[in-house]
């Protein structure tokens, strides 16, 4: 984990490097103003207050799960270190674009630079794509956990686990860089409206005034292809999941092994059923406002849901929340004594 922030930290360094040449020769626009969600006046202080509450919600979420993750022996298995690198995730994907959103409810003007937009976009995308393969990974450790039960330790060890978080990171990092590669190509010279609350890829298309059809063609391939290929993956493992199950003779082994995995089936379903919708369409003015309100479900919602999903349905989570209720309670007094 440690070399690979090393090597993300040198390829940013380059990438800054990039994006300064870019600014210097290619585009005249120097910063962007984000148009938001809405330019009504009286819906501004309601929708902030509610995507602070979003936000706060999404944060002691996804930390409280963490917690409970790293600080309960019983949770230290292959299942929650995936889990534990979900909440992580959604806990980062969430900061990437939350501050500017709720600036835009409180300020006249919301600008971003240039650089701060193309930085923006690069983890928005590095999150996204890196989500993407985390939960074919905990597919695929589900597929070994029920169809090759003994030999479930041996074939999930720390390396393998550590190997797979490091290939989600790296393809979600490779993923990202194409995206804004192409991007910081282009020339920004029309207006600098972004008609959306943050900064995604096919609102700045409409802002161009080069010939987007390369970039519009890349980053529809590159999303298209994370999609396929984590989805093909995912229905490959619950495919086989099923085949085996179905061979028992007992009905509670298939409703165990159901049980098991329906949390990961749950937000699979949301996680690729709005990712789709959003990202894989064209930078059509339709498209654009249409994809700025489905957003809102993958940037706030789905973050916020993860949690909840796979607490409220796990008994070893929820024994693990009482265990450390207990555990405060104690302590506390202790301490009062």
């Amino acid at each position: 984990m440690v070399y690979l922030f090393k090597v993300i930290n040198q390829l940013l360094m380059q990438l800054q490097y990039v994006t300064k040449t870019a600014m210097k020769n290619d585009s005249s626009v120097t910063e962007f103003i984000l148009a938001g969600l809405t330019d009504q006046p009286e819906l501004q202080l309601p929708l902030f207050i509610l995507f602070l509450v979003y936000h706060t919600v999404t944060v002691v979420g996804n930390l409280s799960l963490m917690s409970l993750i790293f600080l309960n022996s019983n949770l230290q298995t292959p299942m929650y270190f995936f889990l534990f690198n979900l909440s992580f995730i959604d806990l980062c994907y969430s900061f990437v674009f939350t501050p500017k959103t709720l600036m835009g409810f409180v300020s006249e003007k919301n600008t971003i630079s240039f650089r701060g937009c193309m930085t923006q976009l690069f983890f928005y995308c590095f999150f996204a794509h890196s989500e993407c393969y985390v939960l074919t990974a905990m597919a695929y450790d589900r597929y070994v956990a029920i169809c090759q039960p003994l030999l479930y330790m041996v074939i999930m060890s720390s390396r393998t686990c550590s190997l797979m978080m490091f290939g989600s990171y790296l393809t979600g990092f490779t993923a990202a860089i194409v995206h804004i590669v192409f991007m910081i190509r282009l020339n920004f010279c029309n207006s600098n409206i972004i008609n959306h609350y943050l900064c995604d890829i096919f609102p700045l298309l409409q802002l161009s005034c080069s010939n987007i059809y390369a970039t519009e063609l890349v980053s529809s391939v590159v999303a298209s292809t994370v999609v396929i290929v984590s989805s093909v993956i995912i229905l490959m493992s619950y495919a086989l999941i099923l085949f085996n199950v179905t061979q028992l003779s007992s009905g509670k082994g298939l409703y165990k092994a159901m049980s098991t995995c329906s949390s990961h089936i749950i937000t699979v379903a949301l996680f690729y059923g709005f990712g789709m919708l959003t990202h894989i369409k064209t930078s059509s003015d339709e498209s654009v406002v249409q994809g700025k309100v489905l957003s809102v479900f993958c940037t706030f919602l789905l973050p916020l849901l993860n949690p909840f999903i796979y607490s409220l349905r796990n008994k070893d989570v929820k024994l693990a929340f009482k265990t450390s209720l207990k555990r405060l309670k104690v302590n506390e007094a202790l301490r009062m004594s």
